[in-house]
C-alpha cells in the first residue's frame, strides 16, 4: 500500500504531465481543474465549483479579534459564474453584524470539498486553497445586482428560499482588493482582483454566455 508521502508525489507526477490548455481554444470554468500555470483559471474554478467557505470578519463582540463562520456563497448560476462571492446573511448571525461595523473581510476556499484532491491532506501544496480579502458590501435588496444575486444564490441553494423573513436575511457581495491562492510547490500566486474577474472575458469562456 503506498504510504501518503508516494501518494503526493504519484497525484504531483499527474499534474505535471497533463498537457497545458491552448491558449487559443476557450475551455470553460466549469471544466477539470486547470493547469499549475494557470493560476487566474484556478481561482476563478475553485470560486465557481465550491458552494461553502470560512468568512472571517473583524469580530465586534471580541474585541477585534477575527472571527470565522463557515457560510454558503455563491459567484453565479452553475456554468456562469462571475467570481464575485454573494452571501445570503442574516443580521441575527455576528457575521453579518461584524460586515456592518467593519467591512474588511476574508473568504477562504478549499479545493478539498470538490473532491479532486484525492487521498493526500487538504493542507498539501497540491490541494488548491484560495483566500480573497477585501469588503463585505451589503446590496440594496431591490437592485438588479440584487436580482442577479438572489437567483445565484437560490440556484445553488434552494432552501434559503424558505429561510425566516423575519430574520433580517440580507445580500451582501465580497468586494475583492487582494488573491492569495496556492495550487501547487513554491509558495502564493501572484494574480490581481483585475485578473480574476476579466478571466475567460476574452477567451469567450461559458461562464459569459
Amino acid at each position: 500500500m503506498l504510504s501518503p508521502a508516494h501518494l503526493a508525489f504519484a497525484a504531483a507526477l499527474l499534474l505535471v504531465l497533463r498537457p497545458p490548455a491552448s491558449a487559443v481554444t476557450a475551455r470553460p470554468i466549469v471544466a477539470g481543474k486547470p493547469a499549475p500555470s494557470e493560476a487566474a483559471a484556478t481561482a476563478r474554478w475553485l470560486a465557481a465549483q465550491n458552494t461553502w467557505g470560512v468568512l472571517s470578519t473583524i469580530s465586534s463582540d471580541l474585541g477585534g479579534a477575527p472571527f470565522g463562520n463557515v457560510v454558503s456563497y455563491s459567484d453565479g448560476a452553475p456554468g456562469e459564474g462571475h467570481g464575485i462571492p454573494y452571501f445570503y446573511l442574516t443580521t441575527l448571525d455576528p457575521t453579518a453584524r461584524d460586515a456592518l461595523q467593519d467591512e474588511r473581510t476574508s473568504f477562504t476556499l478549499s479545493e478539498f470539498p470538490i473532491g479532486t484532491c484525492g487521498k493526500i491532506d487538504p493542507e498539501n501544496p497540491t490541494c488548491a486553497k484560495l483566500t480573497l480579502s477585501g469588503k463585505l458590501k451589503l446590496v440594496d435588496f431591490q437592485s438588479s445586482e440584487a436580482d442577479f444575486a438572489k437567483s445565484a444564490l437560490f440556484t445553488k441553494h434552494p432552501e434559503m428560499k424558505g429561510w425566516p423573513k423575519n430574520h433580517n436575511f440580507r445580500i451582501f457581495k465580497l468586494e475583492i482588493e487582494n488573491i492569495f491562492l496556492i495550487d501547487w510547490f513554491g509558495g502564493p500566486k501572484p494574480i490581481s482582483p483585475s485578473e480574476y474577474l476579466e478571466y475567460g472575458r476574452e477567451q469567450g469562456s461559458a461562464m459569459f454566455s
